[in-house]
Order: C-alpha cells, then sequence, then structure tokens
C-alpha cells in the first residue's frame, strides 16, 4: 500500500494524472462518475493487451499468472475497506450488488428504506417482492435515525440505506444504523457508492451487514463493482454457469463456496485489475486528504451559493463532495446548458431519485459535485456561470 501523499492536493498537480480534463473545461459531475487517472487507464490497457488471458481455468503460465493478479485486485480492495477478500464479491455495480442481497436473502420480507435513496436501492426491493417501508428525513436532508427507531419491528427483515447522498451528499451515522436494525433482529445494507470514494470507510467498524459500492465512482472503471458481507455464506446462488459451480450433474449441481458462487461466467478481469489501480491511486493521496479537500471545495461553493437570493440549496451543510441546488423561475436543464456553453459540466435532473424529488417539492435540481481534481477554480466557473444565466433569465 502506497504512502499517502496529501501534499498533492495542496500543491495542485492532481489533475495533470487525468486526461480527461482537458483545458477549459470544469468537470462537476464526479457524484455520476468519476475521471479516471492515467494509472487506472495504463493498467487496464496493460491487463488488456500484454497480460491479457483468462482466470481461474487455464494451466497455461500467463492464465495463471492473471488469476494471481485477479485474486491480487480482490486482496486489494477489500483491504481498502477494511475486509478479508472471502468476504468481497465483484459485481457488474452496486446496482446488482443490492440485486444480488434482494433476490438472493433467504428471509424476503419487510425492508425499511428512506426517502433520498436512489433508484438502485429502491426498484430491486420491489421487484424481489419485499414489502417497502420509507423512513423520513430531517429538517436538513438526513436520514431521520429517530423515526428509524420508532418505525423498525421484528417484522422487518432489512434496512437499505445510502452511506452518502447521490443528490444532497447527506452522510449517515452507519454504526447507529446498524445498532437500530439489529436491535429487532433485522439486516443493514448501506450503499456506498458515493461515501467510498470521498470518506474512510472500515466495514467492520461499521458494523452493517452488507457494503456495496461501484468502481467507475472510486476512479476506476465502469462494469465493475463491490458486494461486501460477512455473511455471503447463508445466501444461495443468483445467477448460475460457469465458474460458480463445485459439479455438475443433470440431476443435481453443487456450488463453490463465496464469494466464487456469485461470479457466474468469466469475470471482469480487466475491470478489476483497473479497479485496484484506481484504489492504490485513492491511497497514494490519502482519503482523509481527499476528504477534507471536497469539504473545503463545498463550504466555499455553499457559501457563494446562499448569497445569491435566487438560488436555493439543499441538503446540509456537512455535505459530502455534492452540492444540489435550484434556481427560481430557471429549470435546472436549462442551467445546466448554459453552463456547458461555458465550459462547466454539471449534472441536471431528478438523479435517479424521483422520491426525493416529490419530497423537496421539485421536478430536478441541479447538482455540482466534486472529486480528488476538482479546485477552486472550479468553484468560479461554476459561481460566473449561474450569473452569466442570472443574465440570460432576468
Amino acid at each position: 500500500m502506497p504512502s499517502p501523499n496529501p501534499s498533492r492536493l495542496r500543491e495542485g498537480d492532481v489533475r495533470a494524472d487525468f486526461p480527461g480534463l482537458t483545458p477549459g473545461w470544469h468537470y462537476l459531475d464526479t457524484a455520476a462518475t468519476a475521471q479516471k487517472p492515467q494509472a487506472v487507464i495504463d493498467a487496464t490497457v496493460k491487463a488488456m493487451g500484454r497480460d491479457y488471458a483468462t482466470v481461474h481455468r487455464g494451466v497455461y503460465a500467463r492464465s495463471a499468472d492473471m488469476t494471481l493478479a485477479y485474486e491480487a485486485a480482490r486482496r486489494r480492495i477489500a483491504g481498502f475497506v477494511g475486509a478479508s477478500e472471502e468476504q468481497v464479491t465483484f459485481v457488474r455495480g452496486a446496482t446488482e450488488a443490492i440485486n444480488l442481497v434482494a433476490y438472493s436473502h433467504p428471509r424476503k420480507g419487510r425492508v425499511l428504506l428512506s426517502v433520498l435513496e436512489h433508484h438502485s436501492n429502491i426498484v430491486p426491493w420491489q421487484l424481489a417482492g419485499w414489502q417497502v417501508d420509507v423512513c423520513p428525513l430531517t429538517a436538513d436532508g438526513c436520514i431521520d435515525l429517530d423515526a428509524a427507531e420508532k418505525i423498525l419491528t421484528p417484522d422487518h427483515n432489512m434496512v437499505a440505506f445510502a452511506h452518502v447522498s447521490n443528490v444532497l451528499g447527506s452522510p449517515l451515522d452507519v454504526a447507529r444504523a446498524a445498532e437500530i436494525a439489529h436491535r429487532v433482529g433485522a439486516e443493514l445494507l448501506i450503499d456506498g457508492c458515493q461515501a467510498v470514494p470521498r470518506l474512510p470507510v472500515d466495514v467492520a467498524a461499521l458494523g452493517c451487514d452488507y457494503y456495496v459500492f461501484s468502481g467507475h465512482k472510486l476512479y476506476g472503471p465502469t462494469g465493475v463493482g463491490v458486494l461486501w458481507s460477512d455473511k455471503l455464506d447463508a445466501l444461495p446462488p443468483w445467477q448460475g454457469g460457469g465458474s460458480m459451480i463445485d459439479r455438475v450433474t443433470f440431476a443435481k449441481t453443487t456450488y463453490a463456496p463465496a464469494p466464487t458462487r456469485f461470479e457466474a461466467g468469466t469475470p471482469a478481469i480487466i475491470e478489476a485489475l483497473g479497479l485496484a489501480a484506481a484504489v492504490d491511486y485513492v491511497d497514494a493521496i490519502g482519503i482523509d486528504a481527499i476528504h477534507a479537500h471536497e469539504v473545503a471545495l463545498v463550504a466555499t461553493l455553499r457559501e457563494a451559493l446562499a448569497r445569491k437570493n435566487s438560488i436555493t440549496l439543499y441538503g446540509p451543510e456537512n455535505s459530502a463532495g455534492i452540492v444540489s441546488f435550484s434556481m427560481a423561475g430557471v429549470h435546472p436543464h436549462d442551467i445546466g446548458t448554459i453552463l456547458d456553453e461555458s465550459g462547466v459540466a454539471i449534472r441536471a435532473g431528478h438523479h435517479c431519485a424521483q422520491p426525493l424529488m416529490e419530497h423537496l417539492g421539485v421536478p430536478a435540481t441541479a447538482r455540482a459535485s466534486f472529486g480528488v481534481y476538482s479546485n477552486d477554480d472550479d468553484v468560479t466557473a461554476l459561481i460566473d456561470g449561474l450569473a452569466r444565466v442570472e443574465r440570460i433569465f432576468g
């Protein structure tokens, strides 16, 4: 594991690591997907080219070497969140991970979600036949754990909350949520997509039962994600095919132990190695430094937006890396289009969180989200671009 070097953020030379950040372009949509550092691009090219072979099947040397590299990537990513390798399953993304738990869980029953959940943490539970209850939010847009404590009963088998809201940036006290869930015999699944790239995560310390995240938001490739759990052995297979079996006959099939039983087919080899490289990159800077860097940018942006009478801010003051807002009389899509003309890329829409939009009383919001490469120039460009929006619609 590389030694953290937070001075790189202070010195402002991180942007040079990201070839997608072309001069004059201000990327403020990291919550949707992060730009990729050259180290990740190089790792995937190497894996796809000179080192490429399948894993777990070949007896020839390159296949054996790639198998070792693939499993080393699993260990590396597991260590990043304080886990052991046998607790980590590679999936296509957090969406697949939640579907896996929702469909495979042997005790389907009542699940408690919150108003701010991403659709990926709502629809799978509905499709899998769970009965959904909804936890309200506090006035500043955080999951109301006091309310959750009152709602939960022994009839609940699962609680599924976002660690950080993809719209509001609201952080969750996961340890308290785990204690509340476990008190009634429920398990806790945490959607960590927005947390893992910007907050220190130790799954053992958090006390949850399942933790999921996607690679592409952690500066890694698309098409790979992680399901962590220390309860995988209790879940039956979800998808069938090669790799996940022990022995197959037409009369009966037996399955490999976890996590292999959940990785049917040829896995995302290249993507897993790319995600391991992304973890190396983040660790080389230091997750604490990244968090502090984004906290400062959020504070600067929220302070600037709060001075504008036309702007409504959403979410708590301590939002993690994400700032959502609306402008009186202007649809967020128009804001996004005009900002794009000024070289500023934000997200505008319902952010795959339509129940939250209904709660906020708006059809959509504009969202600026930061990454390790974001800086004060991005904030200035956004504020200048919003002034142009005001002039156009004024």
